[in-house]
């Protein structure tokens, strides 16, 4: 099964290259991808350095944001948990918002980086809050997600007021960030994210059986001489990684980290050796998917896709609701 869902992944992958409104025929495409120089630096352009990357770019987030969607709701016993859930995306958000608005840089560093890098740290310091609840309260996973919902709270109503300070000139860039668009991605951003995912996958693999039998409850994962606490420090701590990189480079991408685990689930059941990987995969396959759909929704645009995620993953949040109502 999973070896169809890569072959899918593959496909949807040749689909979002080829598709984009320059009008490329595939013969132009392909010539480009094998003789370079055989074509004009605007069609090298297009090819090596938008649509490819783009391509990439859709498959190695969601890869990563599936993984960090699949663990978080273990490690938290919540249906509806994801790396958004937490605030780690929106503080993400504030962090980029703030330097885009404040204008602050660091000379010889270009703005995107710097633009990404903020919003990395803030995200790592959310996570950090969190990791700090969770250390010295001891309250329950059910206390953790208010209080994460209470972050995102928090960093929306930050951003909203940045928002609101901006000049015109930054607001526009503002408003675009926030959408969430791999429009942004770049060859040292893909290899970036990549490394990084190619560093944490093993471990998270490593863990699998403990996560699984974190599933079983926690007073049996303990019976099995498993520091639940440590665990679940470790594992939150890797997928504030994962989500703090993601948003940092493509903006905020919602409901990818909550799609995605429920699918693994009902075709792969609970044993996080098959749960994880399947995960990652099928997160990598919807934003494969949507990243086609924000190209041919409005002719001639490429629509963020961050809004055709939020548009597919809200009827998806409310039918898991209703679903798992009792346990919510």
């Amino acid at each position: 099964m999973m070896v169809f869902i890569v072959l899918i992944i593959g496909v949807s992958l040749v689909l979002d290259f080829t598709i984009g409104p320059s009008g490329l025929s595939l013969s132009s495409l392909w010539q480009t991808l094998v003789s370079p120089e055989s074509v004009d630096a605007g069609t090298r352009v297009i090819v090596w350095d938008i649509r490819l990357p783009y391509a990439l770019m859709a498959v190695v987030i969601g890869l990563s944001l599936g993984l960090a969607g699949a663990e978080m709701q273990t490690i938290l016993n919540n249906p509806l948990a994801s790396p958004s859930t937490l605030g780690v995306a929106q503080a993400a958000a504030f962090g980029a918002a703030l330097a885009i608005v404040s204008g602050i840089g660091i000379p010889g560093v270009p703005d995107q980086w710097f633009i990404s890098a903020n919003a990395f740290i803030f995200a790592l310091l959310a996570a950090l809050v969190l990791d700090t609840i969770t250390r010295w309260t001891r309250v329950a996973t059910s206390g953790v997600v208010l209080f994460g919902i209470a972050l995102v709270f928090t960093f929306e109503a930050l951003v909203s007021m940045m928002q609101f300070i901006a000049t015109e000139d930054t607001l526009q860039g503002l408003v675009l960030w926030t959408m969430g668009s791999l429009a942004r991605a770049t060859w040292i951003k893909l290899g970036v994210m990549l490394l990084v995912f190619a560093a944490i996958f093993p471990i998270s693999m490593m863990n699998s059986w403990r996560l699984t039998a974190l599933r079983l409850g926690e007073d049996r994962a303990i019976s099995f001489g498993i520091d639940v606490r440590r665990l679940r420090l470790g594992t939150l701590l890797r997928i504030s990684i994962l989500a703090a990189l993601a948003v940092a480079f493509v903006g905020p991408i919602a409901f990818i980290g909550l799609i995605a685990p429920h699918i693994a689930r009902m075709m792969f059941g609970e044993d996080h050796r098959f749960y994880l990987p399947a995960s990652a995969l099928i997160g990598a396959l919807v934003l494969s998917m949507a990243s086609i759909a924000s190209k041919n929704l409005i002719p001639g645009v490429v629509i963020p896709v961050g809004i055709v995620t939020a548009l597919v993953g809200v009827p998806f949040f409310l039918s898991i609701i209703l679903r798992h109502r009792a346990n919510i």
